[in-house]
């Protein structure tokens, strides 16, 4: 069959328009289309925005889980992303932090303190109630023995230099504010950000 070059383009200009209108819906296509078409897996997850855990940037993430919010009902993590609204980061994430679902889920990850006792060799679970009272007696027991209120001239100094505290830098700064004044509020001299480290 010998089409010429104006038939050809009317034959062209007809096979796309019918193509057209059956990806709009108005064909067969139309529901064999919207059968390939899986539902957003993210669509009814709530969304929960949080900083990354992994180094100084503290780059924004969004962490979506899944749970009817029943109470003593446990929500399960199903996909961690970058913020697109952060400062930071602007939705991006390095290699560590998009691997942070992995990390969420994995077996070997610690959920409780672990304490050994003095002369033990084992490690044992803990209760958060243990842990931090007995880390505020170590440390107030330490600044009862070590705090030093006035230097050998007599000027008051009100320093506690045997301790020293290093900050998340994953905090904002009106969290790394308030952490400054609280242990320069002990006395403690020693303090650092672990952005520096």
């Amino acid at each position: 069959m010998a089409l010429t070059r104006r038939e050809f383009i009317k034959l062209t200009g007809l096979g796309l328009a019918a193509s057209s209108l059956g990806m709009l819906g108005f064909g067969a296509s139309g529901v064999a289309q919207a059968a390939a078409v899986r539902p957003f897996k993210l669509s009814r997850a709530t969304e929960t925005r949080n900083t990354c855990t992994y180094c100084s940037v503290a780059c924004g993430i969004l962490i979506y889980s899944m749970g009817d919010g029943a109470k003593n009902a446990r929500s399960n993590i199903i996909h961690i992303e970058g913020d697109p609204d952060h400062p930071v980061n602007r939705g991006t994430l390095c290699p560590k932090g998009s691997a942070l679902l992995d990390v969420v889920h994995a077996p070997t990850r610690l959920k409780v303190p672990r304490y050994r006792p003095p002369g033990g060799t084992e490690f044992k679970d803990v209760s958060w109630d243990f842990a931090l009272d007995r880390i505020a007696r170590l440390m107030k027991d330490d600044r009862d023995k070590n705090f030093i209120a006035k230097n050998a001239a007599g000027t008051t100094v009100n320093r506690w230099t045997s301790v020293g505290m290093l900050a998340a830098s994953a905090s904002s700064s009106e969290t790394s504010y308030l952490t400054w004044k609280v242990v320069r509020s002990l006395g403690m001299v020693v303090f650092d950000n672990q952005a520096r480290v």
